[in-house]
């Protein structure tokens, strides 16, 4: 993830901690979150301890935090302390960070976001084209991330309910 806000080389395995909107992102909006979010890396520790960490706004809708805890751990309170920070962001704008119950994918070039049971009924209706691919929000490592935050449909999470 080459993240000019970070010194983080990659070839290590960060943790990853994801923050799906529920829309696309207004340029203003991308520069105010960048902002924010650039402003607490820059001073995010843990137990007094400075975090190597950076950000990445990903398809203009996720917000994507690398920590890399080979060098500190992210504690419960620091973890605790960034979930403030996105909750801020999402109070400002409205963008649904704490909605677990949505699931995104890639449907003709364009990211769509859906509730949750509404996706699930349109798979096992049929009503998505089978080369839709899938966003998994549950990726906690920077390699998990790379190679599986986005899959096609059968391998996603989502292909259980192929019918």
């Amino acid at each position: 993830m080459k993240i000019e806000e970070s010194s983080i080389v990659e070839t290590n395995d960060y943790r990853v901690i994801i923050y799906p909107a529920s829309r696309p992102f207004s340029a203003k909006e991308t520069k105010v979150i960048a902002e924010k979010l650039y402003d607490f890396i820059g001073s995010w520790a843990a137990h007094g301890k400075p975090l190597e960490a950076s950000f990445k706004i990903e398809k203009n809708q996720f917000i994507i935090i690398c920590v890399d805890e080979e060098k500190e751990a992210a504690s419960g309170c620091s973890i605790d302390e960034l979930g403030g920070v996105i909750r801020e962001i999402d109070n400002e704008f409205q963008l649904g960070f704490f909605d677990r119950m949505k699931a995104s994918f890639i449907e003709n070039g364009e990211v769509k976001t859906l509730k949750l049971q509404d996706f699930k009924k349109g798979i096992k209706e049929g009503k998505f084209a089978p080369d839709i691919q899938v966003f998994d929000f549950s990726k906690n490592s920077y390699i998990a991330f790379l190679s599986d935050f986005l899959l096609p449909l059968r391998r996603s999470w989502a292909g259980i309910y192929i019918s």
